[in-house]
Formats: structure tokens, sequence, C-alpha cells
């Protein structure tokens, strides 16, 4: 993988497509080398399906961390997930009833950018303290959330 494969991924993620042409359009690079790579990163097991999914295990990000993320009581819960948000490698921010504010969750490439994360995080004057997970094993991280349901109750809960 290299740096045209990054671009045309990032790409397909940000304009929310799978259209070759509009990555072309995008990024500059030709169709025929879009479609060259994009079976390359299939054949690698990087890409899942039609729907370009990604691998993030076999494209790098193998490491999960959960965070759990106390604020400080003056601060506003939109600025302060919009700051968590802007972390370089969290990829989810939920604002949370109870005793934590937010729980986020972030694919990383290896442990030492789990200690850049937490560096990150430490740096927010919005945090008062987190509360870390390793993940070991994912049993199930689906981006599909209706793909977890039966036909038939999605059928009875929001077919009128």
């Amino acid at each position: 993988m290299d740096e045209k494969d990054i671009q045309i991924l990032k790409s397909l993620e940000e304009l929310e497509t799978t259209s070759t042409e509009a990555v072309s359009e995008a990024t500059g690079i030709p169709l025929s080398t879009i479609h060259y790579r994009l079976n390359n990163l299939r054949d690698e097991g990087i890409i899942t399906n039609e729907r370009l999914d990604l691998d993030l295990k076999e494209f790098g990000l193998g490491v999960t961390i959960l965070i759990e993320v106390f604020t400080k009581d003056d601060q506003s819960h939109t600025e302060s997930g919009k700051v968590i948000s802007d972390i370089e490698g969290v990829t989810k921010v939920f604002f949370t009833m109870g005793s934590t504010d937010f729980i986020a969750l972030a694919r990383l490439p290896d442990s030492d950018s789990v200690e850049r994360l937490i560096s990150d995080f430490e740096a927010l004057d919005e945090v008062a303290r987190t509360d870390s997970t390793f993940v070991i094993e994912r049993e199930l991280d689906s981006h599909y959330s209706l793909q977890e349901y039966d036909t038939d109750t999605l059928i009875n809960e929001f077919v009128d």
C-alpha cells in the first residue's frame, strides 16, 4: 500500500461513495489506476466487499482503545465533544449519561500511538481525567447496524 492507495481510500470515505469516477475527479488519479489499485486492495483483504469497507487490522490500524472521558464541571458537552473528536485516531465519540461524560473509540497503528493519544487527551483543557481500555479482540464491530437485526423485527418496529 502506498500514498496513492491511501488517497483513494481516504477519498472514498470523505466522498461517502463507491464511485470511482468521483474519486478520480477528487484525487486526479486516472480511473484505470483507481480500478487497478482497488482490485489489489481487495486481493490483499484490505477491502472486504463491494461497499469498499476496510479491514482496519489489515490496513494497519489494529489497536482499538476505548476511552472513558470525564470532563471538568464547567465545560459544555458540545465543545468538549468537538475537541475530543478532533484528536487524531478517534473515530467515534459518544456523549453519555452517568458518571462518564463521553466514551471515545480510537483506532491506532501501535502502542506508541496509544501513548500519543493519551497525551493528547491529557492536554485538553476540557478533560479532567480519562480511563482507557485496550480491546483485545473485536467480537462484533459492524458498520451496518441493520445487519444486526432480524428483518421481521425491523419491519415490525419501523413500518407503519
